[in-house]
């Protein structure tokens, strides 16, 4: 654990490129990105429902979505980073750190949204992996914080399936789209980051997946047994 008393902050989070194995995550550009990202969000058919949890009005073309991005972004409140399938080059989905407290070691991950061609496939454990990497080794902060709405399941179980602790659930929270919310809130902390990335790491090992693609081992069995190992 860090000695507190020699603590100093944390830099605030600048747009980064990330690159891993299976992913790679760039920041957000609204000339590079409006019509691939509306695209691998669905579209006009497809995007409202993917991010249904988002207090966000309804977007009919992507020319609304980006500038809901660009606002978001060139104000500091997001920096957005958009996730490309290194395989083929196509970019599949985002997520954007949010709500960085620098003094205190503490940001969020929020806004994220996976895109159908990141179903069934290592792209988003690695993004999130890389994210959560970035934000503990890079930048050296104390917590990282998953919050999302309570009636949210998928983004709950993806919070812990990545290993992030469900912290209790903020009623009230907020009104968004004309209702109440309430926030469910999970974190991890840097003195459980060592085993959840070992965990990450050996869940993303080829070694883990068969011929096929099918992983070997659940990432939470594999986070389980080092769990086990260091008690």
């Amino acid at each position: 654990m860090r000695d507190l008393k020699s603590f100093k902050g944390c830099p605030p989070p600048q747009p980064v490129r990330l690159e891993g194995h299976h992913v790679i995550l760039e920041p957000y550009e609204r000339a590079v990105h409006i019509q691939t990202l509306w695209e691998a969000l669905g579209g006009a058919d497809g995007i409202n429902d993917l991010i249904h949890f988002f207090p966000n009005p309804l977007y009919h073309a992507p020319e609304q979505f980006a500038d809901w991005l660009d606002g978001m972004n060139r104000d500091g409140r997001l920096i957005t980073l958009v996730f490309r399938d290194k395989e083929d080059g196509e970019v599949v989905g985002m997520a954007s750190y949010m709500r960085a407290d620098p003094a205190n070691g503490v940001i969020e991950v929020g806004s994220v949204a996976h895109g159908p061609g990141m179903k069934r496939s290592p792209l988003s454990t690695e993004a999130h992996y890389l994210m959560a990497r970035h934000v503990f080794d890079a930048l050296g902060y104390r917590r990282y914080e998953w919050k999302c709405h309570n009636q949210n399941e998928p983004s709950k179980v993806a919070a812990r399936r990545l290993g992030f602790t469900f912290e209790g659930v903020f009623r009230q929270h907020m009104v968004s789209k004309g209702a109440n919310r309430d926030t469910a809130w999970f974190s991890m902390i840097d003195g459980e980051w060592p085993l959840l990335a070992k965990a990450f790491e050996t869940w993303l090992s080829p070694d883990n997946f068969d011929d096929h693609g099918h992983q070997r081992r659940r990432l939470e069995d594999i986070r389980a047994a080092l769990m086990s190992e260091a008690a």
